[in-house]
């Protein structure tokens, strides 16, 4: 069978002006000069010689600029855009898509990113950490449905609330081994032991079906939680039955925590539990593609967040806050960061160059609490020093930061936070990573070190 692809520079801007024409003709668009010209993410992979699938890697490489479809079903793309990389991938041929491409693209239906907002399995997180608890949005993530059945039907109201307990036997396990750590460990550091611990107490682990898999999901969390001592001596300040923040909150915070204080840590977890491929969700999915068990997937995701450019960079933010607080110079203390070579924390993030929409919801939150105005304002000042002449905006790491200074928590309860609400996404990408191929997340490795002698 022949194929009618274009060979050449020219002869695909041909095909692609002649495709982009036709489209405006059927849409009923004047064709203009041009420089609208879009193509659907089909058309691309026909135009390209390549699957649909290393249409979106290119996009999330920022190779191509994708935009909703006019219909709001599927993606295009600009057709000029389309010609230079064809350009630049060929010379008189295209070449066929690289394997290793195929291999590192991750098919998610979990959270997107686009146009400012942050989506999880297509509603607005936003708005789900103002109306869902977050076992609700856990259910959610997981598609679980209501009753016995998975996959809900479009609502996150038809989605059912994930009972976050672990087994009596598990948590006994764990917070035996917690009191013989050394007081200065960090709490971090306790929940890596506790996955840990949790583990090694459950023989049948390995089991990957996927109700298995949630079950021990849900464990999981309850354990990180439950690792943690109560802050002073406070055996009914942590309600039994009450939810995973309402449990949380006398672990990180010294003091009772109000119905608006605990809803704000609900809404910070709700916000922190997904955000796409970021590095510790990347490396949860390496070893779900190597097949590792949930606990061993969470604890891929917990040394990945354990760096300061990524779920450390909270307590980085509480510091500069501190700072700022205590000598009422914004100004000076993030000159002091920028002389030092160090990046500002807690400001600004690729995804959302107009404010990460995550900050903006918790920071509103957070205003409402007694005593935030000096806090916010400290907020206000940081990035109005940090944008200089130019343009800045808190991210999440700066609203939590300032949620957790407020609240009387210490520097790494941001952390904490940030663990515990990820890991219900590492288990939901863990899910649709045991679904695809094993260890098929291996990148193309390029040799450069000296050549051997044969």
């Amino acid at each position: 069978m022949a194929d009618d692809r274009p060979r050449t520079r020219g002869g695909l801007g041909r095909a692609v002006a002649a495709v982009a024409a036709v489209d405006a003709a059927g849409d009923g668009g004047d064709g203009g000069d041009g420089g609208d010209e879009r193509l659907t993410t089909r058309q691309v992979a026909d135009l390209l010689g390549v699957k649909t699938q290393t249409v979106y890697a290119y996009a999330s490489r920022g190779l191509l600029t994708s935009e909703p479809a006019p219909s709001g079903r599927g993606s295009t793309f600009d057709a000029r855009q389309v010609e230079t990389l064809a350009g630049r991938r060929s010379r008189g041929r295209p070449r066929p898509a690289d394997p290793a491409e195929e291999q590192l693209t991750a098919h998610t239906g979990i959270t997107l990113s686009e146009r400012g907002r942050l989506f999880y399995r297509g509603r607005d997180a936003v708005e789900l950490s103002t109306r869902q608890s977050f076992e609700a949005v856990v259910g959610w993530l997981w598609n679980l449905g209501r009753g016995t059945g998975d996959g809900p039907d479009g609502s996150p109201d038809d989605a059912r609330a994930v009972e976050l307990r672990a087994p009596g036997e598990v948590v006994a396990a764990v917070t035996r081994t917690g009191a013989t750590l050394p007081a200065h460990v960090r709490l971090n550091d306790r929940l890596r032991v506790a996955v840990a611990v949790a583990a090694s107490a459950d023989p049948l682990r390995f089991d990957l079906r996927r109700e298995n898999v949630l079950a021990r999901g849900a464990a999981v969390m309850s354990v990180m939680v439950e690792s943690l001592p109560l802050l002073g001596t406070r055996p009914a300040a942590a309600p039994p039955d009450g939810s995973l923040a309402q449990r949380l909150w006398p672990r990180l915070a010294p003091g009772p925590g109000g119905a608006d204080a605990v809803a704000c840590l609900e809404q910070a977890l709700v916000l922190l539990a997904d955000h796409g491929l970021a590095a510790s969700t990347t490396a949860a999915r390496v070893a779900a593609s190597a097949r590792a068990n949930p606990y061993a997937v969470v604890s891929a995701g917990l040394g990945a967040l354990d760096g300061p450019l990524h779920g450390a960079a909270s307590g980085l933010a509480y510091r500069l806050l501190t700072d700022v607080l205590a000598s009422g110079n914004a100004i000076g203390v993030v000159s002091d960061h920028l002389r030092s070579g160090l990046p500002i924390p807690g400001v600004g993030i690729r995804q959302y160059p107009d404010g990460d929409p995550r900050a903006r919801a918790l920071l509103e939150s957070t205003r409402g609490l007694p005593g935030a105005d000096e806090t916010v304002a400290a907020v206000d000042a940081v990035v109005r020093a940090a944008a200089g002449n130019g343009e800045a905006h808190a991210n999440i790491d700066l609203a939590l930061a300032a949620f957790t200074l407020l609240t009387g928590m210490p520097a790494e309860a941001g952390e904490v936070i940030f663990a515990v609400a990820r890991t219900a996404g590492w288990i939901a990408h863990a899910l649709e990573e045991y679904q695809e191929p094993a260890l098929r997340l291996r990148p193309h490795d390029v040799y450069t070190g000296p050549r051997p002698a044969f």
